[in-house]
């Protein structure tokens, strides 16, 4: 008999952090459980939590089978996926220089995308009374790194070489939530584009319902062959 038993837990919620994640661990067929945490209750900074991720925040992962190792940050948990369950290297290029390329736009969602989306994306759900020239601030920014991404995606099928890597999977859990912040990509066709052929994958729509996607994401997913 095959081994069904899942190989990670998953602590997640429906946040596009969280998406990373499910939609990579999707991709990569790895059998897995999901323990959505309500972040809303605070419940990631309770004590049992902070053993998994100690900076208190989703996602975290314990695989189970690597004596329950447990992973924190999204970017670290899809370079652990790739090094431990991508053999054929599905997500994961074998030129070291390209995967210097994949790390580097790693890093730019980490200290780009997810930083600065992730504000508006707060606010909007928690705190609709936050001042306007922050709001501001932070969705001018992220409006200038999307154009980044657009600009890289120009005359490219994937940020890095010709199949989807991690640098896609990091950035796109985050793009693919635009509708949320209210960004108009009219004139990003490059991005929309890609978030296009990335959406037409059905794993990638599996792990964005992962836990099940807010009502605009579902729009986009629903729609995504309009984009």
């Amino acid at each position: 008999m095959p081994d069904t038993a899942p190989a990670v837990t998953l602590y997640t919620d429906a946040t596009p952090n969280g998406k990373i994640a499910s939609v990579g661990l999707e991709l990569l067929h790895v059998p897995y459980r999901v323990h959505r945490l309500d972040i809303s209750t605070g419940v990631q900074k309770e004590d049992w939590f902070l053993k998994i991720s100690p900076n208190g925040r989703i996602p975290a992962i314990v695989d189970h089978r690597h004596g329950d190792f447990s992973v924190f940050e999204s970017g670290a948990i899809l370079l652990w996926l790739v090094q431990n369950y991508d053999p054929n290297h599905t997500l994961w290029p074998t030129d070291p220089k390209a995967q210097s390329q994949v790390m580097q736009w790693v890093m730019f969602e980490m200290g780009g995308i997810g930083p600065m989306q992730g504000q508006p994306d707060h606010f909007i759900r928690f705190d609709a009374d936050w001042p306007g020239f922050e709001m501001e601030r932070f969705m001018k920014e992220t409006r200038r790194l999307y154009t980044v991404l657009n600009r890289r995606l120009q005359g490219r099928t994937y940020l890095v070489g010709d199949r989807l890597t991690i640098a896609d999977v990091i950035n796109f859990c985050w793009v693919v939530c635009y509708k949320l912040i209210k960004v108009d990509l009219s004139d990003q066709p490059d991005l929309r584009a890609w978030m296009k052929r990335i959406l037409a994958m059905p794993e990638v729509r599996k792990g964005l319902q992962v836990p099940p996607a807010s009502a605009s994401l579902q729009e986009t997913i629903d729609n995504y062959e309009c984009l």
